[in-house]
């Protein structure tokens, strides 16, 4: 076998000829276009992790608004819960010292009721002692009770001062002596004759018959009244009684 040198040689720049068409035709195109295919890969993944990061940051920073906006809500809660407490304890404090204000009016309003009633009860109770003791006095009625009632008033009528007899028995003077029954002439004129004796003076003197006086005697004139009979007696120990109570 020989070899055709020609045709080698002429293969051989065939081949030649052909990596160069395919180096500047179709090898440097094709490399350019695949770097920048490449630059624009690496710039548009560049910009995907620069979005990717702005996604993440932004990402982030909702979940602190959301995280803060649900520490706030908790707050404003948790602040309206205690508001809300307070307030119900407040009213609870209200009611209640409302309750034990009632309480404590009813039970002066009771103590005041029950204190009344006793009152009523004793003065009527009261009033009905006195109407028994007045009723038992009228008995009584005889010329000693009459006798004692009369050295009584003269008693009275002796420890006056001078001065205060002599107004009440000066000239022109009038009394008056009450007395629970009517007199016989003879008695008017004994009890006269002493009460004017005592007073030191000539005084004229009425005689009137009052029979709520059960007995004794009153003495009264125009400024003045010697009280001085079962009724005033009465009278004086029903107000002490009132008194006491």
């Amino acid at each position: 076998m020989t070899l055709d040198w020609w045709t080698l040689g002429l293969q051989a720049v065939n081949v030649i000829i052909l990596i160069w068409l395919l180096q500047h035709f179709f090898w440097r195109p094709v490399a350019a276009i695949i770097s920048k295919r490449k630059k624009e890969s690496e710039t548009l993944i560049s910009n995907l992790n620069a979005k990717s990061t702005a996604l993440e940051a932004t990402r982030v920073e909702m979940e602190k608004t959301r995280s803060g906006f649900a520490a706030e809500r908790q707050a404003i809660l948790d602040a309206a819960k205690a508001e809300a407490e307070k307030s119900r304890q407040a009213s609870l404090k209200a009611a209640q010292a409302e309750i034990e204000a009632l309480k404590t009016e009813a039970q002066l309003e009771i103590a005041k009721s029950t204190a009344n009633a006793k009152k009523t009860g004793e003065q009527q109770a009261l009033g009905l002692a006195v109407k028994i003791a007045a009723r038992l006095a009228g008995r009584l009625q005889s010329s000693e009770v009459q006798a004692a009632f009369l050295n009584w008033l003269l008693d009275e009528i002796t420890a006056m001062t001078p001065d205060v007899k002599s107004a009440m028995s000066g000239k022109n003077a009038v009394l008056d002596i009450a007395c629970p029954a009517k007199l016989s002439a003879a008695e008017q004129a004994a009890i006269k004759a002493k009460v004017t004796a005592a007073l030191g003076g000539n005084p004229g003197i009425n005689f009137v018959v009052e029979p709520d006086l059960i007995a004794g005697l009153e003495l009264r004139g125009p400024h003045f009244t010697l009280k001085n009979s079962w009724q005033a007696d009465l009278a004086a120990i029903a107000g002490e009684l009132n008194n006491d109570h």
